[in-house]
């Protein structure tokens, strides 16, 4: 099941996400095969970051948060809030993703 992940950065943490950036990325390539979509929440300038958006298949609920407690960020203490939901995709993607 797709669970997707709402995490919102605790404010004035840009340096360290930026600094921790790195081994955030080599963390979401080990479940690459497994990612429906990922990517930042920004304010309406489109660069500055205010946290994540990702959707993960996983074959749990406990899985998905397993994942979640190692990821980088998480481990760095970079978010105010951490959502996990169940997610059903019945539209297929069409703006904001390459053709």
């Amino acid at each position: 099941m797709i669970f997707t992940f709402i995490l919102i950065d605790k404010p004035g943490t840009a340096e360290l996400r930026q600094r921790v950036r790195p081994e955030h990325k080599a963390y979401l390539a080990a479940v690459a095969d497994r990612i429906a979509f990922a990517g930042p929440f920004t304010h309406d300038d489109g660069t500055t970051m205010l946290g994540s958006l990702l959707a993960i298949d996983f074959p749990s609920r406990d899985a998905a948060h397993a994942w979640l407690a190692g990821e980088p960020f998480t481990q760095a203490g970079l978010y105010a809030s951490t959502t996990v939901q169940a997610f059903v995709n019945l539209w297929p993607q069409k703006a904001g993703f390459p053709s």
